[in-house]
């Protein structure tokens, strides 16, 4: 499932297409993605103007001049595509088709169809179901040592599954957990509530530095992700440890073929990859 890096890039590449233009023509190819599409939902998109694209979490946010809010998801294959001139025949797969003032045209394309889209009130949008006890935005400039450290306390569970936690810290998924303990010396193991002082600064940095330059990378391109653009992303050929189950990680002088390298265990019914050497 594309994690925050994914859903930032996907806002980047579409605030320029989207952000102070009319939607000329809104079409919905089928009546539901996950959910069933909100009733109405064309008609009340068709016309208004977009006045700006956000992300909370993992979730994109579309304000309109009607005080009303898109909420889409990307789900597990999720995507959208931007042709600037007249677009090519419709995919099997695409969904939703929106037609855009000056010529452009955006389409959703969901495989796999997980993800989803719906409208709200804006200003209501703090007390919709999934961002209502959503955990502060780790790029944002008020997550700090000190605010991860009491959201962690007490907490009896290994630290990546708090990280998992959407409630703990918005939009960190498998991946990037994966790289920023790493990077902070931490195992997937050792017990959220163990994490506070120093080892919490730490951390926090590992992760703003692991979730920017995904972002700069155009985010992780393992299966289904793509920019809107079409492009690739390239961090998948930074991983330190993610999916190098076996391997040395970087700056690594141990013996491999005695240490086994990168480990693989399973926590909660997903894979974890760790140096054991280094993290503790």
């Amino acid at each position: 499932m594309p994690e925050l890096p994914e859903v930032e890039t996907v806002r980047l590449g579409l605030s320029g297409v989207f952000e102070g233009r009319l939607l000329v023509r809104v079409r919905t190819l089928r009546p539901n993605l996950r959910f069933p599409f909100p009733d109405g939902f064309a008609d009340r998109l068709q016309g208004r103007r977009v006045e700006r694209l956000r992300r909370r979490g993992k979730f994109l946010l579309i304000d309109m001049d009607n005080a009303t809010t898109l909420i889409a998801h990307l789900g597990m294959s999720g995507r959208f595509r931007i042709f600037e001139s007249k677009p090519p025949e419709l995919e099997r797969h695409d969904h939703v088709a929106f037609d855009i003032e000056g010529g452009a045209s955006v389409r959703f394309n969901d495989p796999r169809r997980f993800g989803f889209m719906d409208l709200v009130d804006t200003g209501g949008l703090a007390h919709y179901g999934m961002l209502e006890k959503m955990g502060p935005e780790p790029l944002a400039n008020d997550f700090n040592g000190p605010v991860l450290a009491a959201r962690l306390k007490g907490r009896k569970t290994p630290i990546k599954a708090a990280l998992l936690d959407q409630s703990v810290v918005a939009g960190l998924g498998n991946i990037y957990v994966a790289e920023a303990l790493f990077r902070a010396g931490l195992s997937p193991k050792r017990m959220a509530a163990t994490v506070q002082g120093g080892r919490a600064e730490t951390l926090v940095h590992t992760i703003r530095d692991v979730l920017g330059e995904a972002i700069a990378a155009g985010g992780s391109s393992l299966r289904d992700h793509r920019q809107p653009s079409g492009e690739l992303g390239y961090f998948q050929h930074s991983f330190a440890v993610y999916g190098r189950e076996g391997e040395a990680c970087p700056g690594c002088d141990c013996d491999v073929t005695r240490t086994g390298g990168v480990r693989r265990i399973t926590q909660s019914g997903r894979s974890t990859f760790y140096c054991p050497r280094r993290q503790r």
